[in-house]
């Protein structure tokens, strides 16, 4: 682990690019080749499952530290982190380990199944041979917490300098189903055998998604718009759709195989010649529209569909790319080019299948375009894409070629009831809010935040809530109802599990609305309204 920590370390402690990328090539160069594996691994989200709860950890850290049950949930609640308050609170090791992150991976996993005294005794002798830093780490491997500020763009592009390997080669091979007990180090970097096993493994792999970056205030920095085209940005699921030969397959964005929970796509395999790889919008369909993606999301993390939710929801994949035809990787030709081959290629497929094309929108001169994105919401999209016609299929977000121009979100005037501490670099400060607005003489809590704001008002707010405090219930304060924030959200549905029957997408605080008192704020009323309007 000390090799990790250290990497660890170093990339915590700096927010410079270049720093994180020297570090990052440094451990990819030296580091046993199983750890590097199990590291790259960890960078891509692909985390150990955990083997022991947080009740069972809270429990034994207080006794390993000898302190009562009360005064560790105290020191819990400053952190707000608990594999940072263990590390912090056991006693210093009695010995010393070498234990390598491979071999401490399998340990945690040899956990599961055992009896409640075996693993305490276990993590008990663990604790006792790792330093802080070494302990903080095991505790979020054991948690399955663990993360780590790293792009994994920035992982890819310091394994490109460790190995010699190609940059995007690389990103395609990281993509897919592939984990470390599956693959080794060779294999994933170099293509030195398969990276996993059945209809999972290579001949499924999708490619590495391109991103749009965010287009601040209006298209007119672009240049000619003629060199431009443009499309709705719909409010589904990104996935690709993968059929090669003896593989067919859905993927998320977020590298995450769903094609179980999309059965209605199954009869594309019959259709779609194999060596076909295409990129779109899994959306809600119904009477020929997208419907509101409240009525896709209870497909999300299901891993069986019941016969209700497929009659309610059916799904459609709007296709706005083609990456693979007949085998041949088309990510290096124009977009017209790629978009000319995805349109003649779906003109051929029944018109009964449940894909089409996301049509292009016509456009002469971006007022006009201007206008025709004020229309986005009846058209159930979010606002509008615009793609370079002579752009490649990028690896990840390259700012320049592809862009999102979308709606200015919604917004309400809320006040803050409930503040808790943040986790991470932020375990110090109060920035996860619980906000409530005004029914009759009530405040109805609807919508929790924790994002938009700058450090110095964390900082200032955190100053505020340890001087109005009004009751405490473990790591959350209850305060006086008097800070008022914009709440930004993107969208607005129907929720009975909530006190106020809503609940928000994507929430975030836009502002500090220093000028507004708690009688300036929205009545939930007004959201039920704005609901209403927009589901109408």
């Amino acid at each position: 682990m000390k090799a990790f920590a250290t990497l660890f370390a170093a990339l915590d402690g700096t927010t410079k690019t270049g720093a994180k990328l020297a570090a990052l090539t440094h451990y990819f160069q030296t580091a046993p080749e199983a750890d590097r594996l199990w590291t790259i691994a960890l960078l891509s989200g692909r985390r150990p499952k955990r083997s022991v709860n947080a009740t069972e950890l809270r429990l034994w850290a207080a006794e390993a530290a000898h302190l009562p049950l009360w005064l560790f949930e105290e020191a819990y609640a400053v952190t707000g982190d608990l594999a940072e308050t263990i590390a912090h609170i056991l006693p210093p090791p009695a010995t010393a380990s070498d234990r390598s992150l491979t071999a401490t991976i399998t340990f945690l996993a040899s956990l599961t199944g055992h009896p409640p005294e075996a693993r305490r005794a276990a993590i008990f002798a663990a604790w006792n041979e790792l330093v802080p830093t070494e302990r903080f780490l095991f505790n979020k491997l054991l948690t399955g917490g663990f993360r780590m500020g790293v792009s994994q763009g920035l992982m890819t592009r310091a394994l490109a300098t460790a190995t010699g390997q190609d940059e995007a080669t690389l990103a395609h091979r990281l993509m897919g189903d592939w984990s470390p007990q599956t693959t080794t180090f060779a294999a994933l970097t170099a293509g030195a055998g398969d990276t996993g096993t059945g209809d999972t493994g290579a001949g499924s792999r999708p490619y590495p998604f391109a991103l749009a970056a965010q287009l601040e205030g209006g298209p007119e920095t672009l240049g000619d718009p003629a060199d431009w085209r443009a499309e709705w940005k719909w409010d589904g699921i990104r996935g690709q759709l993968v059929h090669r030969a003896g593989a067919f397959a859905l993927w998320s964005r977020g590298e995450e195989l769903v094609t179980d929970r999309f059965p209605e796509f199954a009869p594309l395999a019959d259709f779609l010649p194999q060596g076909t790889v295409v990129d779109g919008e899994i959306l809600a369909w119904g009477s020929n529209r997208p419907l509101p993606f409240a009525q896709l999301q209870p497909r999300i993390g299901r891993k069986t569909v019941p016969k209700k939710l497929l009659t309610e929801a059916p799904a459609r994949l709007l296709a706005y790319d083609l990456l693979e035809e007949n085998g041949q990787d088309l990510r290096p030709l124009p977009y017209d080019t790629r978009r000319a081959r995805l349109a003649a290629l779906l003109a051929d497929l029944p018109p009964t299948l449940p894909i089409a094309l996301s049509l292009d929108v016509p456009f002469t001169d971006w007022a006009s375009l201007s206008e025709t994105r004020a229309t986005s919401r009846s058209e159930m999209a979010e606002g509008i894409m615009l793609k370079r016609a002579a752009s490649p299929y990028h690896v990840g977000r390259k700012r320049g070629d592809w862009w999102k121009w979308k709606l200015d979100p919604w917004s309400v005037d809320a006040v803050m009831i409930y503040a808790q501490s943040g986790h991470g670099r932020r375990a110090g400060l109060f920035t996860d809010f619980t906000f409530a607005l005004r029914d009759g003489n009530d405040l109805v809590p609807f919508t929790k935040a924790y994002s938009g704001l700058t450090d110095a008002e964390f900082a200032e707010i955190t100053r505020w809530v340890g001087k109005n405090t009004l009751e405490r219930f473990g790591p959350v304060r209850r305060v006086t109802p008097e800070l008022v924030f914009e709440i930004a959200f993107e969208g607005i549905q129907k929720s009975p599990r909530h006190k106020s029957g809503l609940a928000l997408r994507f929430p975030r605080m836009a502002r500090w609305r220093r000028d507004k008192g708690v009688d300036g704020i929205d009545t939930l009323a007004s959201l039920h309204a704005l609901l209403t309007a927009t589901s109408g």
